[in-house]
């Protein structure tokens, strides 16, 4: 006879077996916090120029060594549900700006840390989230007043370049000028007259072998592919893209054809080659001279390609076959027909090259007005090259947020330490409890100037102080200096470490976001689990079996 087990009583008892529930401070909110805070160690150590990178292998056992935060915790798939919405802030960070997702990251979990501070000291949840709220207000208000600079024409390379410096150098420390001119070089290329710039049509080709210093931009696009045909170079040329494969027709349906004789089973194959010569001449008499294909280039059609004198080139990604469509001003046809003017693309020189025993097919735009560029990336390893590539990505990112808004705030610690300072001379002037959380907000800003000091193995408290004392004298502009031997403070200004206003701005919103709705969560129920059988361990094929 079973027993009848009563359920505990309170909360738990209206739930279904299985299910857990927490409340209350101890439970809840410091639980949350300490997930938090140890997402924030991680990554702090990889933040600012001498960041250390992480060494992460994801689940399909694909190794990254990287200092980027997006990478690092895009590859971790972080559970913790509060953790998690650190991790969507950043997310929504880096879609907003490309760049300070780790910024993102140590103020929210710096705010909670200090949070705990204060509800140990006896202030409610709520309370703290209001005072962060309100000085979070009083921050972004200040923040156009501290700009100091604006970049205006888009067009210079040297102006742009000194806007995308700072995202580079995070990634890539002693690379960055030479990376900074190389992305403002692509990215001005193409950059439209009219219509917004698209950050997609900037590639990165990666080739191993040589040094970074041999990397350069392509007005056009790079295949890392051999060509098909005997043909290896063509100048001024009409191109004709096709997304199926080239080669003789197949039927749509199974046909039965009756042979009786050799010769009538001749004729067969020979009709089929014929009709194969007759679509390849038709697109040889329009003028196209090289023809793109999505697909397989058949052996047979590969050599009437060659008695015509066509270059034949195959493309393994429908993406890839696009962008080509974009560069060259093609329409991708569906089938093989000889196109018409308006779909076919010019492109002023296509041909064959190697690059460090590496054959790659070049489609190259002379003219003002290229579509795309494409950043030839050159290093001794595979993750060395993904690194520069994400230090790519940042600086176009950050390129496509100057044509949006081109307003710098100074750099390497500088803005962040006369908020603080601003921010702790408007606590005095409140009256009731919000002046402590305040407060607590301008020792949360320190924390990433102290960040960057830790990991250039500082001692950071001493370098503080310091920056405090010259803020205090009205030299706005000090920021660190962790390349001098003494590690004193500098004009970041002048030593051109700017960032960009609007990365910023939206680091310290979404933070402030992220950290204030964590704190206004007072209890945590989760579901019994669904039953049912769990997905097989491992991955693999299911034809592996």
């Amino acid at each position: 006879m079973a027993l009848h087990v009563p359920k505990p009583p309170g909360f738990s008892q209206m739930l279904k077996e299985g299910a857990r529930h927490f409340h209350g401070l101890e439970e809840a909110v410091f639980r949350n916090i300490e997930a938090c805070i140890q997402l924030t160690r991680t990554v702090r150590s990889a933040y600012g120029p001498r960041g250390m990178n992480k060494m992460i292998i994801n689940h399909l056992e694909k190794l990254f060594v990287t200092s980027d935060a997006a990478t690092i915790i895009r590859e971790l798939e972080v559970q913790h549900p509060a953790a998690k919405m650190i991790v969507l802030a950043s997310q929504m960070q880096e879609q907003e700006v490309g760049d300070g997702t780790n910024f993102v990251i140590i103020l929210a979990g710096a705010l909670l840390e200090h949070a705990e501070e204060l509800i140990r000291m006896g202030l409610t949840p709520v309370e703290v989230a209001e005072g962060y709220e309100m000085a979070g207000q009083k921050i972004l208000d200040l923040l156009p007043t501290l700009t100091c600079g604006k970049i205006k024409d888009y067009k210079n390379v040297d102006e742009v370049a000194r806007g995308i410096r700072a995202a580079v150098m995070s990634k890539q420390f002693g690379n960055e000028d030479f990376l900074a001119q190389l992305i403002a070089k692509a990215c001005i290329s193409i950059l439209p007259e009219k219509s917004s710039f698209n950050v997609d049509n900037v590639r990165v080709c990666k080739i191993l072998g040589a040094g970074v210093y041999k990397s350069e931009v392509v007005q056009g696009m790079v295949f890392k592919r051999q060509i098909e045909s005997n043909v290896t170079k063509a100048t001024s040329v009409k191109v004709a893209v096709y997304t199926c494969p080239i080669d003789s027709v197949q039927t749509e349906t199974k046909g039965t054809v009756l042979i009786n004789t050799a010769e009538e089973l001749m004729n067969f194959s020979r009709g089929e080659e014929t009709l194969l010569e007759k679509q390849i001449k038709a697109i040889a008499d329009v003028g196209v001279s090289v023809v793109v294909a999505g697909g397989k280039i058949g052996d047979m059609a590969l050599h009437y390609l060659n008695k015509y004198g066509l270059m034949g080139v195959r493309l393994m990604s429908k993406f890839d076959v696009r962008r080509l469509c974009r560069t060259v001003g093609a329409t991708a046809l569906p089938k093989m027909t000889a196109p018409t003017p308006e779909e076919a693309g010019f492109c002023d020189l296509v041909y064959v090259d190697e690059i460090g025993e590496t054959p790659v097919v070049v489609f190259k735009q002379e003219s003002k007005e290229s579509r795309i560029s494409t950043i030839v990336v050159r290093g001794s390893t595979d993750n060395l090259m993904d690194d520069i590539e994400r230090a790519i990505d940042d600086g176009v990112n950050t390129f496509k947020a100057i044509t949006r808004d081109g307003r710098l705030l100074p750099g390497a610690g500088a803005i962040e330490i006369e908020l603080a300072k601003e921010i702790t001379s408007y606590g005095e002037t409140l009256p009731g409890i919000e002046q402590y959380p305040t407060k607590k907000l301008a020792e949360v800003l320190e924390a990433l100037p102290k960040a960057l000091a830790d990991n250039a193995g500082i001692e950071s408290t001493e370098l503080i102080s310091k920056l405090h004392a010259a803020h205090h004298e009205g030299k706005k502009n000090v920021g660190l200096d962790i390349e001098s031997d003494n590690h004193s403070v500098k004009d970041a200004v002048a030593a051109g470490i700017t960032d960009l206003y609007l990365t910023k701005y939206w680091g310290i919103k979404y933070a402030l976001n992220a950290a204030c709705t964590i704190l206004r969560v007072d209890e945590i129920i989760m579901a019994k689990p669904a039953g049912g059988p769990k997905p097989k361990s491992g991955g693999g094929d299911m034809d592996d079996d």
